[in-house]
């Protein structure tokens, strides 16, 4: 489907209309599969629009917000797409959290509902009784699993074919982005933006394949913004079809073989999943010739990964940039003036105004680094409930402050050079040491502790917490670092926890008190 094709009732209001599009024009076409079963697009619009209706029988009406605690399934897009119709607002959870994790996020939504997996039930159940509230729980059905009369199940969630109108400015979706302060924020990413990225991916001509032929294999969580964004919504408008597989479950070579078999035209992945393809046995035994876009974020992937990968696939890996607040992608090498650079993220995309500034706000010229700003139909609307945080977010002209460093080059190719923010990126997952470090600080034989990123083979980083033990404790005897280490898996997401630990006298920190982390990143280098 092009964007001349989209009736103009559906380029402003509710972006479910776009959707409804789709179907009008591709209906019969197959719009996902999930280990066998396959659903057109007339039959996602219709089971939507009775979604939609079901949830306002269930109670929730619209600016409602609604936590969706799944797996990569159809159930996450269905959920999605009835509550943009319904008018309530989707606020994704990692299906890793714990039940701290889950309990803030029900507290700071103050959410009517949560979709989940009978698997996560016990997390739900637990996050609801810290926080102390009441929801409706929506669980998908297993099969063969008891059914309770008290239970919701996702199946007879259904109603009235529903779609309410929603303002260009009115929030679709409230993913959760840890910030520096550890504390989890709340973006609102209203149906403007998220239209907005739809939109561009409707007039872009960046592969040679038509928008209803594109099949994306979606591995990527769609927890997160890339995952939702880019694999899942972008290919679904446009009349493509979506293959579903648990990131829980990533296996590099059911990805290759799912490649073949299907015909993926489109895969996204972390610099994880493509040395698992290129270091697999079989590797190179598999026809990946159909693919027409690979595309990785998150790390660098290294040079001898990627030509191995490319040489095999026939298609080059492509770079890009985004960031949870400006809803995916802000920059893209796909469709680039003078097309792939490495090792860049490639040029703005024509709706996003960028530049890179000194500490001043003064833009810098080509070759010099400075802070990364953008703006653009795709950037937020702001933080839920955080006025303070959201004036801070973004410069006296709108430019949202992304915190990344950065240079461009003569032909506007963007480079990020480092991170203004202490953020750890492991295996594709974004980690904030003062998360780890608050929860580190529970721990009653903790005194002091910092938590810095080092260097991993596989994961490209992996948090190290350096622990300065209290004064009656003796590490290794009375705390030991195989009991730090539980202390945090029991608490948060596996990835976050830290891989080592280190005991040390003291914190190496400035006359001010600041923890001086360079010093102890230099250490690990």
């Amino acid at each position: 489907m092009d964007l001349e094709d989209v009736d103009p009732v559906a380029r402003e209001g509710n972006v479910a209309k776009l959707f409804d599009e789709t179907a009008s024009q591709h209906g019969d076409a197959q719009a996902m599969e999930h280990h066998g079963e396959r659903r057109t697009h007339a039959e996602l619009r219709d089971r939507t629009a009775a979604f939609a209706g079901g949830l306002h029988d269930l109670g929730l009406e619209p600016d409602d917000r609604m936590l969706l605690f799944l797996p990569n399934c159809p159930e996450y897009l269905i959920a999605s797409l009835g509550a943009f119709r319904a008018g309530v607002v989707i606020s994704p959870v990692n299906p890793q959290y714990k039940r701290r994790e889950v309990a803030y996020q029900l507290e700071d939504t103050d959410a009517k509902a949560i979709v989940t997996h009978p698997w996560l039930r016990e997390v739900v159940d637990e996050g609801l009784e810290d926080a102390d509230r009441e929801a409706e729980v929506i669980t998908i059905e297993s099969e063969g699993m008891e059914r309770n009369p008290e239970d919701v199940f996702f199946e007879d969630v259904s109603g009235e074919a529903t779609l309410v109108e929603r303002a260009d400015d009115d929030v679709a979706l409230l993913p959760y982005t840890s910030g520096t302060t550890g504390k989890p924020k709340g973006v609102q990413l209203t149906h403007r933006n998220t239209r907005a990225q739809l939109n561009w991916t409707l007039a872009a001509s960046n592969v040679d394949v038509e928008s209803e032929d594109v099949r994306s294999l979606i591995w990527l969580p769609l927890y997160h913004i890339t995952g939702f964004t880019h694999t899942a919504l972008q290919p679904l408008v446009g009349g493509g079809s979506l293959y579903f597989r648990s990131a829980l479950e990533w296996d590099a070579q059911e990805c290759m073989q799912l490649v073949e078999e299907e015909e993926i035209t489109h895969f996204v992945g972390v610099t994880t999943m493509y040395a698992d393809m290129v270091q697999a046995e079989d590797f190179g035994e598999y026809d990946m010739t159909s693919l027409e876009s690979a595309s990785e974020g998150g790390a660098k992937l290294s040079t001898a990964v990627q030509e191995q990968f490319e040489e095999t696939a026939g298609v080059d890996i492509s770079e890009g940039y985004g960031l949870t607040e400006t809803h995916g992608a802000t920059h893209t090498q796909l469709g680039s003036s003078f097309g792939l650079k490495h090792g860049t993220i490639g040029q703005p995309l024509r709706m996003t105004d960028c530049k890179i500034v000194d500490d001043s706000g003064d833009e810098v010229p080509p070759g010099e680094k400075g802070e990364l700003v953008v703006r653009g139909p795709q950037v937020m609307s702001g933080y839920h409930e955080m006025p303070e945080a959201t004036e801070q977010a973004f410069t006296e002209h709108g430019y949202f402050r992304t915190g990344d460093i950065a240079r461009r080059d003569e032909n506007n190719y963007y480079e990020i050079v480092d991170r203004k923010k202490h953020m750890i990126n492991t295996a594709g997952y974004n980690v904030y040491p003062s998360e780890l470090e608050n929860l580190l600080l529970e721990h009653e034989a903790v005194a002091d502790v910092a938590v810095v990123g080092i260097p991993d083979e596989r994961r490209n980083e992996v948090p190290k917490a350096f622990v300065v033990a209290s004064a009656d404790v003796e590490s290794g005897t009375d705390v030991t670092a195989e009991e730090i280490k539980q202390f945090s898996l029991d608490r948060v997401a596996e990835y976050k926890h830290p891989r080592e630990i280190e005991f040390i006298d003291e914190l190496p920190r400035t006359t001010s008190g600041k923890i001086q982390k360079y010093k102890l990143e230099d250490d690990e280098s």
